[in-house]
């Protein structure tokens, strides 16, 4: 028998050795998220993503079955003279990588991270129990996995992609002459006839992660070069922005000229004409490339390994990989179980899970009245999660100051970015900048601090006409040492916390939100008025960075 029709050895004890590792590592201490999902398990947190619907994960089927193919496919095409590489050093790494990658992501709280972790040391065995034959046909379907995980950064990518596509297909309906008005997310009739919410399903994100996919699982089958097929998955971020634009104004007009029930029809077509116009593009370019720009001919077909490997050393790496994973599983528990670490962002009221209560009365100019959790607040976060909120109302003109402080639970889930909130409330995001709000402590320490300052207007129809109400919104976030502006930085400082130092604060969460009809120095002048009276009672004063 010729060396080039043999058949590959499989070592299918190391591999299922390792593989039941692994298994033992992510059911039991695969999840350290406990808000939403109550669980240890990794593959249950994932596998319950796939069926809910606010995860934007109803494609995941198509993944894993577009997964299965191209992996049998791969195995079908290689090379069948290939054995298994007497290097050890691909398999050995790639299993440590992925078990180091998750214990990352169970201290930083980030369940996606050990997906990712979950994915590379499948990979391990598989080139374990293959070699380098079923390493090679693995490497992509199990990257292609992928677009199978709910990615929190999708959330503020759909928010932007939303709004993007309201404000250009409003545009396109003013252009047209059609007087639609935007509030938040919503696109109404001036006179009523139709109103639509823009949903995050329509802002392109669901069409963005399965074209994507898509997209990239066509460079794949059409072309060898990496740049060929990242071109192609680059391509589909505009066509899919053009699509949603067309689906958004189709509705707009449809509705113009019948009514809400024909912008209905409009919405249910053209979410298949979403997918027209970006597989449309995707192909045409496919052949563009291969008309215009056809790659070279195909790479020489490798002959077989002239090494052999030692059969020793499978076992022995299973072994490593074994104890290793034995070694992970006491060093989680333990982790899991540390009695909670840092600081509290604020005050704490006697019952030490929520913060202190506000002051009802600040001075003779604000008095404070009760603004209740919402039910659905309660009922979404953690229940370990804090609340301490008063609306201010002022004494002289009857304008209002909203203050409000969620206080994180041991689950860094409790606490979220406002502006996905705020758009959901109706209200358009006109503009961001960073505001210092003033902080005088006792012994003249000064204690300012950086806020993100949101202008905010909400379009509205009365009897005088078409109105705006425009408003501020100013947040941060508080640990036990330090105070963020920002969503991002409150993340990196709290991920460097939780892995570095095992140290996880309770953050707090802080709104301000105020009308400026009367502009925006005076607004950001009643939020320092209420916040010099309400500051010493709830944020402890640092010196100003």
């Amino acid at each position: 028998m010729s060396a080039l029709s043999e058949t590959p050895r499989i070592t299918w004890g190391p591999a299922l050795a390792c593989a039941l590792a692994g298994a033992a590592v992510f059911q039991f201490f695969g999840n350290a998220t406990r808000g939403y999902i109550d669980t240890a398990s990794l593959f249950y947190w994932w596998g319950y993503q796939w069926f809910d619907a606010a995860s934007e994960l109803g494609h995941w089927w198509l993944i894993f079955g577009i997964s299965a193919w191209l992996f049998w496919r791969k195995l079908n095409v290689a090379e069948t003279g290939t054995r298994n590489p007497e290097q050890s050093w691909p398999v050995v790494w790639a299993m440590i990588a992925g078990l180091a990658l998750h214990a990352l992501g169970f201290a930083a709280q980030q369940t996606r991270v050990s997906i990712v972790a979950l994915l590379v040391f499948a990979w391990g065995v598989l080139r374990l129990a293959g070699g380098r034959r079923w390493g090679g046909a693995a490497a992509f379907p199990l990257g292609f996995l992928v677009f199978a995980i709910p990615l929190n950064v999708l959330d503020s990518a759909g928010f932007w992609l939303r709004m993007w596509v309201i404000d250009a297909s409003a545009g396109l309906a003013h252009g047209a002459g059609i007087g639609v008005l935007q509030s938040g997310t919503q696109l109404l009739a001036p006179d009523g006839r139709y109103q639509y919410d823009v949903a995050a399903a329509c802002s392109g994100v669901r069409s963005l992660t399965a074209l994507a996919a898509l997209s990239l699982l066509a460079g794949y089958l059409n072309f060898r070069a990496w740049w060929r097929r990242g071109a192609l998955l680059l391509l589909c971020f505009p066509l899919v922005y053009l699509g949603n634009v067309a689906r958004i104004a189709s509705i707009i007009f449809a509705a113009q000229w019948g009514g809400q029930a024909w912008g209905e029809r409009a919405h249910e077509v053209m979410g298949y004409g979403v997918f027209a116009i970006v597989l449309g593009g995707i192909l045409a370019a496919v052949g563009a490339l291969r008309r215009w720009w056809p790659e070279a001919g195909a790479a020489a077909v490798r002959g077989p390994d002239e090494h052999r490997r030692d059969a020793k050393w499978p076992w022995q790496a299973a072994a490593g990989i074994v104890v290793l994973a034995a070694g992970e599983m006491v060093f989680l528990h333990q982790l899991a179980t540390l009695p909670p670490r840092g600081g509290v962002g604020v005050v704490l009221a006697a019952d030490g899970k929520n913060p202190v209560e506000l002051p009802a009365l600040l001075g003779r100019d604000w008095i404070g009245w009760p603004a209740a959790v919402a039910a659905v607040e309660r009922e979404i976060l953690p229940s370990d999660t804090g609340f301490s909120r008063l609306d201010y109302v002022s004494s002289r003109d009857a304008r209002h100051v909203f203050l409000s402080i969620v206080l994180s639970g041991r689950d860094r889930t409790s606490i979220h970015r406002p502006e996905l909130c705020l758009v959901g409330q109706g209200w358009t995001i006109a503009g961001a900048t960073e505001h210092r709000f003033r902080y005088a402590a006792e012994g003249g320490v000064d204690a300012s601090f950086p806020a993100t300052v949101l202008r905010v207007r909400r379009e509205v129809v009365t009897a005088r006409g078409r109105s705006v109400v425009p408003q501020l919104v100013a947040y941060w976030f508080v640990s036990g040492d330090t105070v963020a502006a920002t969503h991002w930085r409150r993340l990196a400082l709290d991920t460097w916390n939780r892995v570095a130092h095992a140290r996880a604060d309770r953050w707090a969460y802080v709104l301000v939100q105020t009308d400026a009809a009367d502009g925006e120095a005076a607004a950001l002048a009643r939020m320092q008025a209420v916040l010099d009276a309400t500051l010493p009672a709830f944020q402890r004063p640092w010196p100003a960075r």
